[in-house]
């Protein structure tokens, strides 16, 4: 987990790393209604798969080969978005993410960028396929 020796899981709060290490919404889906994937100017990938039942998102997965921040803002991204229709979920935004992440360092704030973009994506997806 993570490429950046400077990022290290113990600099954050407990709240986060339990983020992190929650594995709920973390790995890729089989069978997604969409999905998306993006990779970051600072070489992290991100996917983002989503199942999306009568404009509700019912199930969502992310994976990312990238360092603790990244994984913690696709795991806030993920958790905003279950259960909220697609109007909602577009609603979602970076400054959402860095809000609910305390202690995200000032240098990982992209990756927050990173994240809703990946989820806006795979909802363009699921809007273009109908």
């Amino acid at each position: 987990m993570g490429r950046d020796d400077k990022d290290i899981l113990t600099d954050y709060p407990p709240e986060v790393i339990d983020l992190i290490n929650n594995q709920k919404y973390f790995g890729r889906m089989n069978d997604p209604v969409s999905s998306s994937y993006l990779k970051g100017p600072c070489g992290d990938a991100m996917e983002f798969y989503l199942v999306i039942d009568k404009g509700t998102i019912t199930g969502i997965k992310y994976y990312t080969d990238g360092c603790h921040a990244t994984r913690a803002c696709a795991a806030m991204v993920s958790r905003l978005a279950e259960g909220k229709t697609i109007k909602e979920a577009l609603s979602i935004s970076a400054g959402d993410v860095i809000a609910r992440l305390k202690g995200l360092p000032e240098d990982h704030l992209h990756c927050s960028i990173l994240s809703v973009s990946t989820l806006y994506r795979a909802i363009a997806d699921y809007l273009l396929q109908k």
